[in-house]
Formats: C-alpha cells, structure tokens, sequence
C-alpha cells in the first residue's frame, strides 16, 4: 500500500480565535478537524495529518506545514488542487502550498527551527481585538530586552513549562530572543529548534513582570535555574501569540 501513496507537505495559515487549538479534539472544533473534513471531500480518502507542532486554543499560525500521505495521481495540478481545497476551508484557514516530499519526511520531527510572535497593545484598538494583547501599563523595554539575553542558548526551559507534559526533555535552544517597539505597541520575537507546552507564554509574562516591576534582568537566570514553574511568570492570554516560521533542512520556507 505505501508504494501506491506519496508523501506531501501542505502549507497553512490560520485565526485561531474560532478554534480550540491545531489537534483534533472531543467535542471541541479543531484546525485540523476542518481541514481533514475538506481533505476528504476533495480526496475522498482517508487522511491523517500530521502537523509541525501544536497550537493552544486561541493561538494563530502564519505558517503551518503539514504532512499527509495521498494515493499517486490525486493530484494532478497543485494549483487547482489548492483552489478547490480552499474553497471548502472556512474563512479563518487557508492552504498556501503543497508539494511532494520524500516518503521519511516528518513535519514534526524534521523542523529545524520554530518562531513566534507575542504581540501587545496599549491603545483599546477595535481592530486588534484577538489579535493582540491590551496592557494598561508601559513596561520598561530596555531591561525586558536585557533579561531576553538570559534565554539565548541551550538550556533548561521547565520553569516556563506547563506541568505535568508528557515530553522528554525541557532541553531547547533558544537562537534569538528580543523586544520590538512598533506603530501599535510591542512585539515579542523568540525562535528556538523546539518549544515546551505554555513555553512562550509564560516567557512573556515573566519579561512583562520584569519590566513592569523593573526587576534587575538577572533575575532571569535565577527564574530559569530554578526549573520550577512557580517561580516563573503568569501566562499571558493565547489570542496575542502567532506561530510564523518553521524551518527544514531541505524545503525553501520563505513565500
């Protein structure tokens, strides 16, 4: 049966405000649940999904890659294919890219490198809302970017974990971790080659509480060598968050 399939990888981007997050769920609507129901309308197939990582209900994804397994000759123009795949997505999901990979290729456990976005506010913004995150108070952005130097590197990441995960290790590497003041507030920017359940969240919240209270950046390092959650931050609301990049060693990711 494998030798009558071949492996793809589909691009996607979605509003996660509508959904209880990318994984299928029990009695909760999904990102992946609508698009396996489109899938088999137009493959009239079953398929199964697998995706670069989870989002959390209410997180957005501007790049999502996917793979699936589909029997040789279903698609004979990608094009039309994607045409016909996003008319029957809802609104809040769209197919950017598909294309044939080799058989081992694993959107999860390939990915090189993950990037997200927290975005915050300070303006009430009709326009932002579940978009962004509105802060009242201004915090300090030098001494936040200062304790973001504190994440760069391979480390121990359980202090910003959810608990009780069934992961392996709270071993990531962080390559880039930094603040960026924009027209409408700030932008939280953090890439790493994997990310724990909760992790960026509660990072943010940390750096929120650092520079709201203008803790010495240092304090970073004692939050991370603890291991434990309770010393770290509250998790910030999910609708500021947006998965943007993820990267493999043998596709162009860039469009």
């Amino acid at each position: 049966m494998e030798d009558t399939l071949q492996r793809f990888f589909l691009e996607i981007a979605y509003d996660g405000t509508a959904y209880h997050g990318w994984q299928i769920q029990h009695n909760a609507v999904s990102v992946q649940q609508k698009l396996n129901d489109a899938l088999h309308k137009i493959l009239r197939y079953p398929i199964e999904t697998i995706g670069a990582g989870r989002t959390d209900t209410g997180v957005h994804a501007r790049q999502l890659f996917i793979h699936l397994d589909i029997p040789i000759g279903k698609i004979q123009d990608e094009s039309r294919f994607l045409h016909a795949l996003n008319s029957l997505l809802p609104p809040d999901i769209a197919a950017h890219r598909i294309f044939p990979v080799d058989k081992e290729a694993h959107a999860r456990f390939d990915a090189t490198e993950r990037a997200y976005e927290y975005h915050i506010h300070f303006r009430k913004n009709p326009f932002l809302r579940h978009k962004s995150w509105q802060l009242r108070e201004l915090p300090d952005l030098a001494i936040m970017n200062n304790a973001a130097m504190f994440l760069i590197g391979t480390q121990d990441f359980g202090c910003f974990s959810k608990s009780h995960t069934q992961v392996y290790t709270n071993i990531c590497t962080v390559t880039q971790a930094y603040w960026q003041k924009t027209d409408d507030g700030l932008v939280f920017h953090i890439t790493a080659n994997r990310f724990l359940r909760n992790m960026v969240r509660a990072i943010v919240g940390t750096l929120l509480d650092i520079g709201l209270k203008t803790k010495a950046p240092e304090s970073m390092l004692d939050i991370i060598g603890s291991k434990d959650r309770a010393k770290a931050g509250t998790s910030v609301p999910a609708h500021g968050l947006y998965l943007t990049k993820v990267v493999y060693p043998y596709i162009d990711t860039a469009f």
